[in-house]
């Protein structure tokens, strides 16, 4: 699992001029709440007062994985140093401003001049920011730095991310196409390309033991496992382990694989249980070679810190504004109805196991796809929400009815409309604020489903 840690480089700038205590009192109080937030904080402890101390913190703040630099604006300064700051540190800008009291007396800290003054040199020279004029202790504000700081981990991770293509997309399925190079252009995400030959051949030569062993595991967690062709379904688990070792061996973060014809008319078995145990393990894992799928799944796994559910919509109701989530079997065990026990099943096409079967919990979730959909392949977000209601399963193998925050219909129509993609993404929970931040840093356009 990464890390769900966020680290935020923290500078606090000021002027000897002015009221220097209250600065440092200020400071301080920002420190502790953003701290008591969970942040982690890396940067001077002491107020940076000169372009030459600003100098030395922005190469220590260099050395670090940062998420957010906030520049905190203790008192009125130039805009020299918040310059520095950000032209060596590569990293989210947030400009942070305090408010004080109207005395009548001395201006104490002049702090919202000292980020406009800054935000004016900034933007001059192209740079992006983010502002805050709040007390550290402002819950909105302390909201707003989240979602920064959770947006620029993503933009981080992806700088790093690896996605292993195994074989290439069916013929016929344009959505799940790769376009390698604008991907590491835009994103930073590199594909290693693997075949179905050299992945099969490995599955062929797993340890019988270690079969053995996995399928002791799973018989804990999966009812019906018994009832299965047991060599089909032990090519389902060698082919897990085949991924998860090649997945640890090529340093990947995710699997995009030719799922079918070729596992079931060359393999004899499923990838689909194996795809739901390695994203179960927070290795998301798409189907039919969805690249652009798999992205989106590692951005809402590192969101959530849960794993993330590549599905078709294959049913509306617009009375009731849901649709069906489904998949052949692939969702990650995690999602299950805590009710309803799982079991194994057979692909309801190719007869042959291992799917997973059971009904999607309930819960709110956050949909996202990132796509290339449209005449000119200019990628975008793709965003939508909406709460997973507790209900029977609509298909055999996995799925949840979806209840949409947005009407069904403007969401069916959105999706014909602009010719979206098959597939969308879904984990649980609410993280639609951090994915808006990520767009607008990534200049990603942005769509809603079912809003115009």
């Amino acid at each position: 699992m990464t890390s769900q840690t966020l680290t935020i480089g923290f500078v606090a700038l000021a002027r000897t001029t002015f009221d220097m205590e209250l600065a440092q009192k200020v400071t301080e109080q920002a420190r502790i709440c953003l701290e008591a937030a969970g942040f982690v904080l890396a940067g001077p402890p002491t107020l940076v007062t000169n372009l030459e101390e600003t100098e030395v913190a922005a190469q220590k703040l260099a050395q670090f994985p940062l998420d957010l630099l906030l520049v905190f604006q203790a008192t009125f300064a130039d805009s020299t140093m918040v310059a520095n700051l950000t032209a060596r540190v590569d990293a989210p800008l947030l400009l942070w401003a305090v408010p004080e009291p109207l005395t009548g007396e001395r201006l104490r800290l002049n702090s919202l001049c000292g980020i406009n003054l800054g935000a004016f040199t900034l933007k001059r020279r192209g740079a992006s920011y983010e502002y805050i004029y709040a007390m550290p202790d402002d819950a909105s504000a302390m909201e707003q730095v989240r979602n920064l700081a959770q947006a620029g981990r993503l933009r981080r991770l992806l700088r790093g991310a690896r996605i292993g293509r195994v074989g290439e997309n069916p013929e016929g399925f344009e959505p799940c196409a790769l376009d390698a190079p604008a991907l590491k252009a835009r994103l930073g995400v590199e594909i290693v390309q693997l075949t179905l030959d050299e992945v099969f051949a490995t599955v062929r030569a797993t340890d019988s033991g270690a079969v053995d062993a996995t399928l002791k595991t799973l018989q804990q967690r999966l009812d019906a496992l018994d009832t299965l062709n047991q060599e089909a379904l032990r090519g389902t688990l060698a082919t897990y382990l085949t991924l998860r070792d090649l997945a640890a061996q090529l340093n990947l973060d995710g699997l995009a694989v030719r799922c079918w014809p070729q596992f079931f008319t060359e393999l004899g078995c499923a990838a689909c249980g194996a795809m739901s145990m390695l994203s179960d393990e927070q290795i998301p894992c798409s189907c039919e070679a969805d690249i652009n799928g798999n992205v989106t799944q590692l951005l809402l796994q590192w969101l959530s810190g849960e794993p993330a559910f590549g599905t078709d919509m294959v049913s509306f109701d617009m009375k009731a504004d849901t649709a069906v989530m489904w998949h052949c079997g692939l969702a990650p065990l995690a999602m299950a109805d805590p009710i309803v026990r799982p079991r194994g099943t057979i692909h309801s096409n190719r007869k042959l196991p291992l799917l997973m079967e059971f009904p999607l919990k309930p819960g709110r979730v956050t949909l996202a796809r990132l796509t290339d959909a449209g005449p000119t392949h200019e990628l975008r977000l793709v965003l939508g929400s909406g709460e997973m209601i507790r209900a029977p399963r609509s298909f055999s193998g996995t799925s949840g009815v979806l209840h949409f925050d947005a009407a069904a219909q403007g969401v069916l129509d959105t999706i014909m409309h602009e010719g979206l993609d098959h597939h969308i993404c879904l984990t649980y929970g609410n993280y639609l604020a951090p994915l808006l931040k990520l767009a607008e840093m990534l200049a990603l356009p942005v769509l809603y489903l079912g809003k115009s």
